[in-house]
């Protein structure tokens, strides 16, 4: 199998808090919290290790929560070759409010990234090897441009290595002249490149449509509650989103993304791999945690895979 690369520039540990209410100005205690190792290409390469693929995740490290990480990683089996830089790997914070039926979500910026440094990255991604696969996901920390984006799907199409992008930047547009092998938008980033408010579920083969004709080879198309599109030259298919109890929507696309490419890995028929993959990334919408797999085949049951239009 070919190697696997995630690329994750701006890592995060995630702090998950459940309370019953949310008061300005008073103490509001916590009735549950958990810490976890994130970061959007974090998940994947966790997601992929779990389905028994092995990746090395790539990215910017700093400070002990940085550290946390790296030994996190280590312990569940995935290799990492992060670079090392000033400052603290970020902490963001989620609080699920139960009297409001709610999440409020806080996401740091990140430690600002020294030129140097962002050249030690792109040195190591001039060194994947041809054939294989990187997947650059998330947002960019400080001292980062977007156009580092090009820069990358640059390398990808020199190097002949397969590139994923998963990130909301107006830049992956300008990506596409280099034919990245997939892109994963949810609905509210595909609008935003494509200059609309928003796109309705029955408006999106019509942008997935442009995208393969801009030269995005294939295209993951989340759409949260209601569902999920695949699109390629020859397809558009969709499928449903199961039924259940959002308790964590953090890593849910990167559970979908992780086990779709985990399937195109093995070759999987894509009617039944993004009926699995929706399935997982529910798993994980309705768990504290990234998926163990364990109920994705009684969510699999929810969900019907529509073809929406044949060759484009």
């Amino acid at each position: 199998m070919a190697r696997l690369y995630t690329c994750t520039m701006n890592l995060a540990i995630d702090l998950f808090i459940e309370t019953n209410t949310m008061e300005p100005r008073v103490v509001n205690r916590t009735i549950d919290d958990d810490i976890q190792a994130n970061g959007k290409g974090v998940n994947v390469s966790l997601i992929l290790k779990k389905l028994a693929i092995d990746s090395t995740a790539l990215g910017f490290s700093g400070g002990f929560t940085g550290h946390y990480i790296e030994e996190f990683l280590h312990e569940n089996g995935v290799a990492t070759e992060f670079i090392h830089v000033p400052g603290n790997t970020r902490i963001n914070v989620f609080t699920q409010v139960k009297q409001e039926q709610t999440e409020y979500k806080l996401v740091n910026r990140g430690p600002q990234i020294p030129n140097e440094k962002i050249s030690e990255l792109l040195n190591v991604i001039t060194k994947i090897e041809k054939g294989s696969y990187l997947c650059v996901s998330g947002s960019l920390p400080q001292g980062i441009s977007e156009t580092i984006l090009l820069e990358i799907s640059r390398i990808a199409q020199e190097k002949k290595f397969h590139l994923v992008l998963d990130s909301s930047y107006n830049s992956v547009m300008d990506c596409l002249t280099y034919q990245p092998y997939l892109l994963k938008p949810n609905e509210e980033e595909l609008a935003k490149w494509f200059g609309q408010k928003a796109i309705s579920l029955e408006e999106s083969p019509k942008y997935l449509k442009r995208l393969i004709n801009k030269g995005a080879q294939r295209v993951l198309l989340s759409f949260g509650s209601q569902g999920c599109f695949y699109a390629d030259k020859d397809r558009i298919i969709y499928g449903n989103a199961p039924t259940g109890k959002v308790v964590n929507t953090a890593c849910a696309g990167d559970t979908l993304l992780g086990t779709f490419i985990g399937g195109l890995l093995k070759e999987e028929v894509l009617d039944a791999l993004l009926k699995h993959s929706i399935a997982a990334g529910s798993s994980t919408a309705f768990r504290k945690g990234l998926t163990d797999f364990s109920d994705t085949l009684d969510l699999e049951k929810q969900i019907k895979i529509k073809i929406i239009e044949g060759k484009i």
